[in-house]
């Protein structure tokens, strides 16, 4: 499959200004977190904590302002009985000025650093750890913004790297500098600062032997300012805050607004009411009116809370799912939801292994499918609509797969390839996939019809389910191996199964119940097909010049 080609591909685009005011933090030295980062990461539950005391006490505080008659037997009672005021205080204040030097120890010792080839992180205070992401392994950057973070203008960096629990998390970062920095990363990853840095080496080196040389001038763009009075800040600051709320997760600059997907709301949430947890909770109603009428009232007492509970899960799935968005970037596939805590996620070329659309039961009424996809890495926060973060689409009718697939695979931008997935997606055979015989019904009396595959280019794409409709699409240079499997009844039928290798995730490449001689001959035609494949390719360094033919590989 060709490289992408996303929006910037082979000329640097401008930097933002908030990815040059970052570029100081990817110096190769140990930079601290947000100031607010201790009571973000763990002051909330000593705020907890207050405000259960405070509520403990709220008898006392109404008592104190309004009156109210005393029965005895509180322990404030018995401190302003004794006269134990001060130490009560003493001991009080002793707390809070530990729980602070806990809180800004805490600070002091997480900091991070962002090398050249590297991210870094390092805390703890007794017990020290330290985690490394190789930025050549970074599958996905993460930008997370919390509800209380936002407050504070803060945000979390969650760095998706390959392999088992090998993700780095910058947590927490001004929000501005989060943005910056992820922009930064994504450039060194991708190769394009040791380009700029030659280019810069190679321009001084002209200039010194021109003799000539840069003098910064004060009064130029980006030169010393007045410093704002402090009116002007605070003004300035509140107007970041609420622009942060108000704002759209991408960046129109850095995402085409025509490139974007959107979700209405009524279509989200439909496929909430239609999923299979709805499902779910009907059966459970059922049980319960089918023991309320034969007198089991204890099952009032032991469902009726979760079936309460069932109603925070549609909010909490839906709020997630608002104002969804995704659109091709320089860097790669971005992807944000989210209405009170955000969240945004970049995925660069090259880090998508497998891709699949698929259509459960209850939403082919409505034309409704998903895509989903295997990374290397995957983010340690949910995605959108509380899925995975592997859920590219939640929900999107057969325009919104076209512009989906068109972002996380450009190979498949072309008006034959639309029309070959779009296929694959409602068809039921006698197309110009490769299908299963006929004496595969007996194993697929349903679905040996749909069940077939096709190689295009350097993919192939895997259609199969009629109740469950799914269409995988591999790309061959992200192949990890093939697989042939055939069982008894498949040695009796000459069938054979075919499982394509990728790495760990929601999508299963494979398909079952084709000709044993066809399984044969795909094994042969995709080995070789992959290794030419893997041997071309380019996307993990996306921004670098690409190898000249003459240069070879």
């Amino acid at each position: 499959m060709t490289a992408p080609q996303l929006p910037g591909n082979g000329s640097a685009p401008a930097l933002s200004p908030a990815e040059r005011a970052a570029e100081r933090y990817t110096d190769g030295e140990w930079h601290r977190l947000h100031p607010a980062t201790p009571v973000l990461r763990g002051g909330i539950v000593f705020i907890a904590l207050i405000g259960f005391v405070l509520s403990n006490l709220r008898e006392r505080l109404i008592s104190f302002f309004v009156g109210a008659p005393q029965y005895g037997g509180d322990p404030l009672d018995a401190i302003y009985d004794h006269g134990w005021e001060g130490w009560a205080l003493l001991g009080v204040a002793v707390v809070l000025l530990a729980c602070l030097g806990a809180f800004y120890l805490s600070w002091r010792m997480h900091s991070f650093r962002i090398t050249e080839d590297a991210v870094e992180v390092r805390s703890g205070i007794l017990f020290r750890t330290q985690r490394k992401a190789r930025l050549d392994r970074i599958q996905g950057i993460n930008v997370v913004r919390p509800l209380l973070a936002r407050l504070v203008g803060a945000a979390k960096l969650d760095i998706s790297v390959a392999g088992h629990d090998a993700n780095v998390q910058l947590a927490y970062l001004g929000s501005s500098l989060a943005d910056g920095l992820r922009g930064d990363v994504l450039r060194l990853a991708s190769g394009v600062r040791a380009v700029e840095a030659a280019e810069a080496a190679e321009a001084a080196e002209q200039a010194e032997q021109a003799g000539t040389a840069v003098v910064h001038d004060p009064s130029a763009p980006g030169g010393e300012a007045l410093r704002p009075s402090r009116t002007a800040a605070v003004g300035d600051l509140v107007g970041r805050r609420v622009n942060e709320f108000l704002a759209p997760e991408l960046d129109p600059n850095a995402a085409p607004p025509e490139s974007v997907v959107k979700i209405p709301p009524l279509r989200l949430f439909g496929s909430l009411l239609l999923s299979g947890f709805t499902i779910f909770v009907l059966v459970v109603v059922a049980f319960l009116v089918w023991g309320a009428a034969s007198g089991a009232l204890w099952l009032l007492i032991v469902v009726l809370p979760g079936l309460l509970g069932s109603a925070s899960f549609y909010i909490n799935r839906f709020t997630k799912s608002l104002r969804y968005s995704i659109a091709g970037t320089p860097d790669g596939v971005r992807v944000g939801f989210g209405l009170l805590s955000t969240s945004n996620e970049t995925l660069p070329p090259g880090r998508i292994h497998a891709v699949e659309v698929l259509q459960p039961l209850l939403w082919r009424p409505f034309g409704w499918w998903q895509i989903r996809i295997d990374t290397a890495g995957h983010s340690r926060e949910k995605g959108a609509a509380g899925q995975p973060n592997t859920t590219m689409l939640p929900v999107g009718d057969a325009a919104d797969v076209s512009r989906v697939l068109s972002l996380v695979l450009p190979g498949f931008a072309t008006d034959e390839h639309r029309a070959l997935v779009e296929a694959g997606m409602v068809s039921s055979g006698h197309d110009d996939f490769t299908g299963s015989p006929r004496r595969a019904a007996w194993i697929r009396p349903i679905s040996w019809q749909r069940t077939g595959f096709r190689l295009v280019g350097d993919a192939i794409v895997l259609r199969r389910g009629f109740v469950w409709r799914s269409l995988a699409i591999v790309p061959l240079a992200r192949l990890q191996s093939l697989e042939l499997q055939q069982g008894p009844l498949d040695a009796a039928l000459r069938l054979a199964e075919a499982r394509f290798h990728t790495v760990s995730g929601p999508v299963r490449p494979r398909l079952a119940a084709i000709d044993a001689r066809t399984a044969v001959t795909l094994f042969e035609e995709v080995s070789a097909h992959a290794v030419a494949a893997a041997s071309v390719d380019r996307s993990h360094r996306w921004r670098h010049d690409p190898i000249r033919p003459e240069e070879g590989h």
